[in-house]
C-alpha cells in the first residue's frame, strides 16, 4: 500500500532531494515545523512528502510516553513551544484539551485528496487546533473547518470513517516505524532522520552540505554494546 501523502514541488524545479514529513495533529512541535516547511523547501528545491502517523502508536511501538504524560516535561515544553512560537512569529493558543483524540483529522488526512487540497486541510486543521484552541477531534469541528476552506466537510468526514482510511493511517505508521521514527516531528531526507523542531538547524545544515558529522564520527558509536537495563516500576 503506498504512503497516504502527496508531494508538493516548487515551481517547475526538479526537486534535489525528497524530504519525508511525519506528523500527528497532537504535537505543538509538528505544529511549528509544518508552518517552516514551505519557506524549507524553497531555500532548497525539496519535494516535501506529508505524511499523517499516529504518533500514540509510535510511542507504545517503542515502549514510551508522550511529554504531556510527564507533568514535568508537559510544563517545560509548554515554556520551550512558546519561546519557539514567539521567536517564529506563529500564533500558538492553549488546546481545547491535551493530549487529544487526534485520529479523525489524521483519517481525513489520509483521504485521497489532490495535493494543494491536501495541504489545505493540514494547515486549516493545525491552525484550529493549536492558534484557536478549537477541539480537531469533534466531527463538528472537522466538518466546519474543512467547509471554511471550500471543501464538503461532512462528506469527508463520513469518507474519513470508512476502512480506507484507517488502513491508510496504519499503513503510514506502520512505514514509519520500519523507518526508524519514534516521534512526530520527524523529517527523513536522504538516509538522515532529524526528530523534532529542535533539529531543524541540524535539518538546515544538512541540505546545505555542512553536515559537520561523518560516517567515521558514528561508527565506534555503533559498536557500543548494550550495558544495564533500568527496571519499570
Amino acid at each position: 500500500m503506498t504512503l497516504a501523502a502527496d508531494s508538493i514541488r516548487i515551481d517547475n524545479m526538479q526537486p534535489l532531494r525528497k524530504l519525508d514529513f511525519y506528523f500527528d495533529y497532537i504535537s505543538h512541535n509538528a505544529y511549528l515545523a509544518w508552518t517552516q516547511l514551505a519557506p524549507l523547501a524553497h531555500r532548497y528545491g525539496l519535494e516535501i512528502v506529508r505524511i499523517p502517523v499516529l504518533f500514540g502508536a509510535l510511542l507504545q511501538a517503542h515502549g514510551g510516553l508522550g511529554p504531556a504524560e510527564i507533568p514535568a516535561k508537559s510544563l517545560w515544553m509548554i515554556r520551550d513551544v512558546l519561546r519557539k512560537a514567539r521567536m517564529l512569529g506563529v500564533p500558538l493558543a492553549p488546546p481545547a484539551t491535551h493530549p487529544f483524540n487526534p485520529l479523525l483529522p489524521l483519517r481525513v488526512t489520509c483521504l485521497p485528496l489532490p495535493g494543494a487540497d491536501q495541504g489545505r486541510v493540514i494547515s486549516s486543521l493545525y491552525e484550529a487546533a493549536w492558534a484557536h484552541g478549537r477541539d480537531i477531534s469533534s466531527a463538528n469541528v472537522v466538518a466546519a473547518m474543512l467547509d471554511e476552506i471550500g471543501l464538503d466537510g461532512a462528506r469527508l468526514v463520513d469518507e474519513a470513517a470508512g476502512d480506507g482510511a484507517k488502513a491508510r493511517l496504519r499503513a503510514n505508521t506502520d512505514a514509519a516505524l520500519a523507518s526508524g521514527v519514534f516521534g512526530v516531528p520527524t523529517m527523513i531526507v536522504d538516509d538522515q532522520l532529524f526528530w523534532g523542531y529542535d533539529d531543524w538547524p541540524n535539518l538546515e545544515r544538512y541540505l546545505r552540505g555542512e553536515d559537520p558529522l561523518t560516517a567515521d564520527d558514528l561508527e565506534p558509536w555503533m559498536q557500543v554494546r548494550p550495558g544495564i537495563q533500568r527496571k519499570r516500576r
